[in-house]
């Protein structure tokens, strides 16, 4: 008869590999979660003015990340699964996000502490939120302030499209570098008009001052005589 004892011995090792595997992945997919709508409300609260918030959330996002990372750290295959990269791409964006507007500076990837394509990938998608902040500022009359940040969005578009490759290895940066382009050109429309617009309307203030506009002259009456 064949021995089949080490089928059985075989099933539990394998079993219990499995079940550590399937614990770690929920557990992973439970943070990453988690950190995500901590990334969400980050960018929120920056548009709001809330940077303490912003501040505070950032850092739960990043304590979140680095348990992902803990969990996984004997389950590559899980790491790599997918829903990771997620969460470091909202990471990424929201940490962009939170510098660009609050300090004028683009974050090192080495300070965001994600993969260079998650990070890429979080530059990116940081534009649309950039674009909400200048037109926020078109609304309070302060149009002129947008232009560093059209700027950014400009500096982040041509940076993606040096990432010309296939998407096995960018995973996605075309299209992110193409949805980038679409906001930067309307971005740059909006506050081209605003700007504009404001020019006229100091120009027409200037004209109106008091003082500014005179009498009209009698029959006779030369302007020096006014």
């Amino acid at each position: 008869m064949n021995d089949l004892s080490i089928l059985e011995s075989l099933s539990g090792r394998m079993l219990a590999c499995f079940d550590a595997k399937d614990r770690a992945r929920e557990e992973a997919i439970r943070l990453c979660r988690e950190a995500i709508r901590n990334c969400s409300s980050s960018i929120r609260s920056v548009h709001r003015g809330e940077i303490a918030s912003a501040e505070r959330l950032n850092a739960e996002a990043a304590a979140g990340l680095e348990k992902i990372r803990l969990a996984l750290a004997g389950h590559q295959d899980v790491r790599y699964a997918g829903f990771v990269d997620g969460a470091e791409q909202e990471y990424a964006e929201a940490l962009c996000v939170y510098s660009i507007i609050t300090c004028h500076a683009v974050p090192a990837p080495e300070e965001v502490g994600v993969e260079p394509v998650n990070y890429l990938a979080g530059l990116g998608d940081a534009t649309g939120e950039l674009r909400r902040h200048i037109l926020d500022l078109i609304r309070e009359g302060r149009a002129a302030e947008g232009e560093f940040f059209l700027e950014v969005m400009e500096e982040i578009y041509h940076l993606l499209m040096l990432f010309d490759y296939p998407d096995a290895i960018a995973r996605g940066l075309r299209r992110k570098s193409d949805l980038s382009r679409s906001m930067l050109e309307r971005t740059r429309g909006d506050l081209t008009s605003a700007l504009e617009l404001a020019r006229m309307q100091e120009q027409l203030s200037r004209f109106q001052e008091p003082g500014s506009i005179k009498r009209p002259l009698k029959y006779g009456e030369t302007e020096y005589e006014v």
